[in-house]
């Protein structure tokens, strides 16, 4: 190999083209609140022969994703309530279908992330004697959550890509992953593709990472979902996983939430306790109206159940029958199945012109009583709770002074509880591949608020520490890396000169197109109502797509996006592809509405009028929110996932035993989806016994 212009790089000649490569122990993709975790640990554990890989450095959800009030999960560090780490690794457990190592792993390193982040920085609040104080999130027994604010990823990502910098770690930005390079069932590297590089360049536009681990820091999959508040510039990138021999775990379970759309942020905690009014128009803003009204007569009722979504955010089937996930019920027959638009206006009080406390229920009276604003408007609320929240809307583009101006929110695909399938120190199911923050599946059906952050950071940590101990060889050897990467290359040009040979000849640029219509169809079929039948109808129209892609993408040669879109409208389809085969097999295993997701039952019921015993009559509502609840029957098992490549049989990837929802044939272009449902892995009961531990401990670290 030769030196190239790319900084720490040599050149290989693969397929006839030269290519720069770098080669590292191990290279982390994702510069996000996890990403740069693994990163800064790995070079305290000693391994510094590390590079981190981005599309781009300023985006993704970590910096630019929060609430109100951003909830940060960990063990309870104030006050005289209980706690231990395997009381939290039960509550995190009992979330259903988690498995129980990552559950205690994620409870017994809380207190360890927390702190570190505290001394890098993040302003944590405490009391004058140093208590980190908390308080209750959702699915949360205890008070472990605390939070800085609307940005507390913000403050996490910022503080740690300082300390990155400081440690020296070379950050090569601008790369779009094309594919993982596997030799023999483990890492041997990585292909992405350089977006910074104009097609007519001399440089190469690819560029190749040989490595012996890869942290994937990418995030969840935000791209295969339209009506989403991940922001923009955050796809994910699991396609590349799926197609290089990553198996996926718990994929149908999304969380899903009201969140504003211009600009996206979710909209939890006060600005629903604050009661704001709920209104829907036509398309064109016109033919304002009131619509909870319409199954929600009562008015103390109507007030109660606005309030309780504050801290009850996340849609939850549960509590959709007569509880507060009903208005996120409402507002998808608003926008989806009526067309109109929804806005919170905290301008007016609901349904009345003055504001009539009296009509709450307890817990919601003596919440705001104690907050002190049991008066005037919303906006007079909100501004008197929290001020940053108001500030927050006229900070961002684009601008919403929310005093003035209505406020357009729908049900919003928010995070993935599911993902890639890791083991007890986030290692996947091909060696050297560790899967850490959103892109990896550790949580369950349920997981308390914030949990996510703690998550993020203990998976980082275990991936760190597994490396710097068990994987610090060197890379694969040029010849056997050059064997592996030379068919990814290949495919990757093919793709691309087909793509653009296509544009060349007459056919519209549709990259933008097909990213638009899988987001759209995904959404519209398979977002928080769901249906057998919706999940087949999406089905075969991404199958379609997929199958034919090599011969339907047309890309602009002169456009670096359009280029650049040719690879990540793969990897969306082929993800969406993924996550629909197993909803499919999802209710093919006798699955029902769980979570945050319902699906439709014909011989289910409806929502109710009223509360509680006096709760019996159904709304009048579409069939299609008919449901029957889980009831936690599938709690104690896990669906893993796996992608056959084309051509492959599930016997020749390793994968016998495992079935299709879908017949398709072996040799289908567009792979074959393949699943296994396993027991949860239960919250291990080892020796504690000291003597024992710190004998291990000294022998190996524990790190086995």
């Amino acid at each position: 190999m030769t030196e190239t212009a790319v900084p720490g790089s040599q050149t290989l000649t693969i397929a006839g083209i030269e290519v720069p490569v770098v080669t590292a122990n191990t290279v982390v993709v994702g510069t996000g609140s996890a990403g740069f975790c693994a990163a800064d640990r790995l070079w305290e554990f000693g391994q510094d022969d590390v590079v981190m890989v981005t599309d781009k450095v300023g985006a993704g959800s970590s910096r630019n994703a929060g609430s109100d009030k951003q909830t940060y999960y960990k063990l309870t560090l104030s006050g005289d309530d209980g706690d231990s780490v395997h009381e939290m690794a039960k509550t995190l457990f009992s979330g259903g279908a988690m498995d129980g190592d990552n559950a205690l792993a994620e409870a017994a390193l809380s207190a360890r992330g927390f702190l570190r982040l505290c001394d890098l920085g993040v302003p944590f609040p405490q009391n004058r004697y140093g208590e980190f104080i908390g308080y209750k999130t959702d699915h949360d027994p205890r008070r472990r959550a605390t939070s800085v604010g609307p940005y507390t990823s913000r403050s996490m990502v910022e503080q740690l890509e300082k300390k990155v910098h400081r440690n020296g770690t070379r950050i090569y930005d601008e790369c779009r992953v094309v594919d993982l390079i596997v030799s023999g069932g483990a890492i041997a590297g990585l292909l992405v593709l350089r977006q910074d590089v104009p097609a007519d360049s001399e440089e190469s536009q690819y560029l190749l990472f040989r490595t012996t681990n890869i942290v994937f820091a990418t995030g969840g999959p935000a791209g295969i979902y339209a009506t989403r508040v991940f922001p923009n510039g955050q796809w994910g990138a699991s396609g590349a996983a799926y197609r290089g021999g990553v198996h996926g775990k718990n994929l149908t379970e999304w969380q899903f939430g009201l969140a504003s759309t211009k600009p996206r942020w979710n909209v939890s905690g006060t600005y629903m306790q604050v009661i704001p009014r709920f209104v829907s128009t036509d398309a064109e803003g016109n033919d304002e109206r009131e619509f909870l009204t319409e199954a929600i007569p009562d008015y103390g009722r109507l007030m109660t159940l606005v309030f309780l979504k504050g801290y009850q955010w996340p849609f939850d089937i549960r509590k959709a029958r007569d509880g507060s996930s009903l208005i996120d019920l409402l507002v998808y027959r608003e926008t989806v199945l009526r067309g109109r638009r929804v806005f919170l206006d905290f301008r007016s009080n609901p349904v009345r012109p003055d504001f009539d406390p009296s009509a709450l229920d307890p817990e919601a009276r003596d919440y705001l009583d104690r907050a002190g604003v049991l008066f005037g408007t919303p906006i007079e609320r909100l501004r008197r709770m929290n001020e940053p929240a108001y500030q927050f809307y006229l900070d961002r583009n684009p601008y919403v002074d929310l005093e003035t101006e209505l406020l357009e929110v729908d049900v919003c695909a928010q995070h993935n509880n599911g993902g890639l399938v890791v083991d007890a120190w986030w290692q996947s199911n091909v060696a050297g591949f560790f899967p850490v923050g959103e892109a990896g599946g550790a949580h369950g059906v349920y997981r308390p608020g914030g949990a996510a952050l703690n998550s993020g950071q203990v998976g980082a940590t275990r991936a760190a520490q597994f490396i710097a101990a068990r994987r610090t060889q060197d890379p694969v050897a040029d010849e056997e890396f050059s064997a592996a990467a030379t068919p990814v290359l290949a495919d990757a040009l093919a793709l691309v000169e087909r793509a653009t040979a296509r544009a060349a000849a007459g056919t519209p640029d549709n990259t933008g197109d097909l990213l638009r219509e899988v987001a759209e169809l995904m959404s519209a079929k398979a977002g928080p109502v769901r249906s057998a039948a919706s999940i087949d109808e999406a089905l075969v129209q991404v199958h379609a797509w997929l199958r034919d892609y090599d011969e339907l993408v047309s890309a602009d040669a002169s456009s670096r996006r359009s280029v650049n879109r040719t690879f990540l409208v793969r990897d969306i389809l082929t993800t969406a592809y993924v996550y629909l085969s197993a909803m499919a097999d999802y209710v093919g295993h006798g699955g029902r509405s769980r979570g945050s997701v319902l699906y439709t039952d014909p011989d289910g019921g409806l929502p109710l009028v009223g509360h509680g015993e006096s709760a019996e009559q159904e709304l009048d509502l579409p069939d299609l929110f008919r449901f029957t609840l889980d009831g936690g029957a599938l709690d104690p098992e896990v669906q893993e996932s796996a992608w056959a490549r084309p051509g492959e049989s599930g016997d020749g990837a390793g994968l016998a035993g495992w079935v299709g929802p879908v017949s398709r044939e072996v040799a289908d272009p567009a792979g074959r989806p393949l699943f296994r449902w396993r027991p949860v892995r239960p919250i291990p009961s080892g020796d504690d016994f000291f003597e024992n531990v710190w004998r291990q401990f000294r022998e190996d670290g524990n790190i086995h």
